[in-house]
């Protein structure tokens, strides 16, 4: 925490580390208590709770009612990113709590790395490399892939990120189809929309995950799903890993129920399912649909401008309550 600062300065408590360079900007402006690296939380929580007036955290850190209720003079929760799942939403707005988040400059990160996903686990890009470092390529045969041209594209959830990834899996001719809770009336022409997520499965060659997380879409992939699916199907998951039952996957791969998955995301991460690192047919990834320079920037950004705007004007940008 940077002492020489004004007065005027407000308290903010950092749940987890951010970007340094957030950090740093954060730092040289507000009273920052670093909440991960208090040995004592707790202490932390009785000497300075009463002061603080907003919490910086992340997707992965969240904030929970424990925390909130700590927090007296709690005026806004800051999010990095646009998942707000971990973040107790009720508690906020018992409170009259302002939460913001993140929305819009990661779409086209997340939407890039959806495609990344279905092109690595049907064309098996990370297994070939894993083939070829090993030595194998004079003396074995790899084997051939599934092509990804002119299949059909099941989106659950078409957002703004369910959009982009619509839009450049257009550019491989594939056949758009959707669910979501209601048909999107300005959806382009030519989007198949379907009622449920089971109908959706049944119809599509990849199935694409891009709802945000929380109670509403918990499991909403289950066993029937990925049946419906079907073993000519992938499944790709950039939204939440509850969104997946991930014991049913597991079993479905496992069984050869579907074709195979491309997983950025994972119910209990960082944990893993330990039975998936042997399956060359899933491409696992640490939660970085998000992660380059460029989006994260913007994400710093907007999470700075949603902290100014709020302890110098009252407003915010990006409100989710």
């Amino acid at each position: 925490m940077t002492a020489s600062l004004p007065a005027s300065a407000a308290d903010l408590l950092m749940v987890g580390p951010l970007l340094p360079e957030l950090v740093a900007d954060l730092e040289s402006r507000y009273r920052v208590h670093r909440l991960w690296e208090a040995q004592d939380k707790a202490a932390l929580l009785r000497e300075h709770g009463a002061a603080i007036r907003g919490i910086a955290t992340s997707g992965r850190f969240g904030a929970t009612k424990e925390l909130i209720d700590a927090l007296p003079a709690l005026e806004g929760i800051f999010s990095f990113g646009v998942g707000y799942d971990t973040i107790d939403i009720a508690a906020a707005k018992a409170r009259n709590v302002v939460v913001t988040n993140t929305p819009g400059v990661l779409d086209a990160c997340v939407a890039d790395t959806a495609l990344a996903l279905m092109l690595a686990v049907s064309r098996r890009i990370a297994e070939a490399d894993r083939f070829v470092r090993a030595g194998r390529w004079p003396t074995e045969g790899f084997g051939l892939g599934s092509r990804m041209t002119g299949k059909r594209c099941g989106i659950v959830g078409l957002g703004n990120i369910g959009l982009q990834i619509a839009r450049r899996a257009q550019a491989f001719d594939m056949e758009i189809l959707y669910t979501n809770r209601k048909p999107r009336p300005d959806a382009p022409e030519g989007y198949r929309y379907c009622p449920d997520i089971v109908e959706l499965a049944a119809q599509c060659d990849f199935l694409v995950l891009a709802v945000p997380g929380g109670g509403a879409t918990r499991h909403m992939v289950n066993a029937q799903v990925l049946d419906a699916l079907g073993p000519d199907g992938w499944l790709i998951n950039i939204a939440r890993g509850t969104v997946v039952d991930e014991a049913a996957l597991v079993a479905a791969l496992q069984n050869k129920r579907i074709a195979g998955a491309g997983l950025d995301v994972f119910e209990h991460e960082p944990a893993t399912p330990p039975e998936l690192n042997a399956m060359d047919n899933v491409v696992m990834l640490p939660h970085i649909a998000s992660g380059t320079h460029e989006t994260r920037r913007a994400m710093a950004d907007l999470m700075r401008a949603n902290l100014d705007s709020w302890f110098r004007e009252g407003q915010v940008h990006t409100r989710v309550v």
